[in-house]
């Protein structure tokens, strides 16, 4: 059996992208081993492809390095000391993030601390939409303390970290805006978020008095939805690049304001499988590409223009 595996061969544009084999790798204590259905691709793969930001400072020696930190599949092995997964089951995880990663790999062994037990209710697809863009939903949330009746303003809706926080504001209750193309209105209002295009008019010349703000995109589009907040707003930042600059300039505005590094939890997962299951969550996937056209895929997250995930089916 072998083992294939999407590696970054050097830093640089989607066509650095290789398929390497390698040998599948037996699972250490504590460990299982998952034979990989679907891999999240998320926009910190293409980042760290393109050699930005600290996944790739530290893995710059390392190459080549294989991506990926969302996983859905089924476990085929488990190790001594393990309790908690059976051959057979269905697993998601988001593992080894931020500076491991593995996830572009059709086996991969995985701590069974790092995974959930899929529902039988929701798909290997639906589930590999969830863990880093759907913890780093409610991570911001949390952070920003959203309550009910919050007027909340999510910058990039329809995206797959965003249209999942508009889902999870709306179920908290708060008042929620978004910023989307005009293609992504109606689907927006479909989750329950008042939307606004932001082609027409830039968001500042449209609300006003919001309570919190949720940057997905980071730069000039946060900037000026910096001008729709009242007084002692909350600001949540989760762009890393532009970080520093959204904080320092919402501090000087008098906002409280902070970036964030999204934290694998486990427990968080399993309540979003839960809402997935119930129906009070709905995933959206743009496409699913092969495995061989993970070039494809990096040129689709580029675009900026994504409807909820993208990810690879590593079975081909």
């Amino acid at each position: 059996m072998e083992n294939k595996q999407i590696a970054i061969t050097q830093f640089g544009g989607p066509e650095v992208l290789s398929i390497q084999t390698s040998p599948v790798p037996k699972p250490q204590p504590g460990e299982v081993l998952v034979k990989v259905s679907f891999a999240g691709v998320n926009p910190i793969d293409v980042k760290t492809r393109a050699g930005l930001g600290w996944a790739a400072e530290r893995n710059k020696d390392k190459l080549p390095w294989v991506p990926g930190y969302d996983v859905s599949g089924e476990v085929v092995e488990v190790s001594e000391g393990t309790r908690k997964f059976k051959a057979g089951d269905n697993v998601v995880g988001f593992i080894g993030f931020p500076l491991t990663g593995g996830g572009y790999s059709q086996y991969i062994s995985v701590p069974e601390s790092e995974l959930s037990l899929i529902p039988e209710a929701v798909t290997l697809e639906a589930a590999a939409v969830l863990p880093l863009a759907g913890q780093t939903a409610v991570q911001a949330l949390d952070t920003a303390q959203v309550v009910e009746g919050d007027r909340v303003l999510i910058l990039a809706g329809a995206g797959g970290v965003g249209h999942l926080a508009v889902q999870v504001a709306v179920a908290a209750k708060a008042e929620v805006y978004t910023t989307c193309s005009e293609s992504n209105l109606d689907y927006m209002a479909t989750l329950g978020a008042h939307a606004i295009n932001y082609q027409f008019a830039p968001v500042s010349e449209r609300l006003e008095e919001v309570d919190v703000l949720i940057d997905l995109v980071g730069g000039d589009a946060a900037l000026d939805a910096m001008k729709c907040l009242r007084d002692n707003a909350r600001i949540v930042t989760v762009p890393t690049i532009s970080a520093e600059m959204i904080c320092e300039k919402a501090k000087m505005l008098g906002f409280q304001a902070s970036g964030m590094m999204v934290e694998p939890d486990p427990e968080q997962l399993d309540t979003m499988l839960y809402m997935v299951s119930v129906g009070l969550l709905k995933t959206e996937i743009q496409k699913v590409y092969p495995m061989s056209d993970v070039a494809e895929a990096h040129k689709q997250i580029e675009t900026g223009h994504t409807r909820g995930k993208v990810l690879l089916d590593m079975k081909c």
